[in-house]
């Protein structure tokens, strides 16, 4: 082989390490979207932060939905290093034939025992998704789950509808904001707000919007006379 040629040779195989290393440095690098960008939302008038709060992460979900399990133990992490609101909204997809069931026994265990087991709940769902195929499949998870939490299970879980008139009405909301697929994830302000499409983005987008707002005043808390009381990190309207 001639010299000229083995010289044309490692000049290839340098350019195509250097292009390797390139496309690597490009993925490692995190996408931030555009503020108020990202799906085609119709009223954006929904995505504020709660009460005192400068930013807070906005999540619409489906409790049959395995990208929503994916993203799920993300979500609680990223509002647990930020100290950050995580409002969660049930979105159950038509096409899920257990998801609205199980929203409705989250809200009953929110609301009837506590916040913290009602996310719990969800959570324990996400966990064994796979394992659920059927109602049935999703009601002895649920007995199941109440017995190892040590909580009498209702014969019926909403005999007056309470729990899935709150259901509905998050998803009436999620269709109003013209959510298309769970999770949808947004990262908002009290300005602006950002459609997070790819979950590896999150803390990012978080940072970003934590720097645009760390030289505003603290949001004015309404009066606790006019208010539920607060309840922690995870909030679920």
């Amino acid at each position: 082989m001639h010299l000229i040629e083995i010289k044309h040779m490692r000049l290839l195989a340098i350019a195509a390490i250097l292009l390797l290393l390139s496309s690597a440095s490009v993925r490692a690098q995190r996408y931030v979207p555009k503020p108020n960008e990202g799906e085609k939302f119709k009223d954006t008038s929904m995505l504020k932060p709660p009460a005192g709060a400068k930013v807070a992460i906005i999540v619409f979900e489906d409790l049959e939905c395995p990208a929503c399990a994916a993203s799920y133990p993300i979500e609680h992490q990223a509002a647990s290093h930020y100290n950050i609101p995580l409002v969660r909204r049930d979105f159950p997809l038509p096409m899920h034939i257990w998801s609205f069931d199980a929203a409705v026994w989250a809200r009953y265990l929110q609301d009837k025992v506590s916040p913290k087991t009602g996310d719990d709940y969800r959570g324990a769902v996400f966990a064994a998704q796979r394992g659920i195929a059927s109602k049935d499949d999703m009601l002895n998870f649920t007995r199941k789950f109440f017995q190892t939490h040590g909580l009498q299970m209702p014969f019926v879980a909403d005999p007056t509808g309470q729990f899935k008139k709150e259901v509905e009405a998050d998803k009436a909301v999620g269709d109003r904001l013209g959510v298309q697929y769970t999770p949808s994830i947004s990262v908002v302000t009290q300005h602006e707000w950002v459609h997070v499409t790819e979950i590896d983005s999150l803390y990012a987008t978080i940072d970003e919007l934590l720097a645009k707002t760390k030289s505003e005043p603290s949001p004015v808390k309404t009066s606790p006379a006019k208010t539920t009381p607060a309840k922690k990190a995870v909030q679920h309207p």
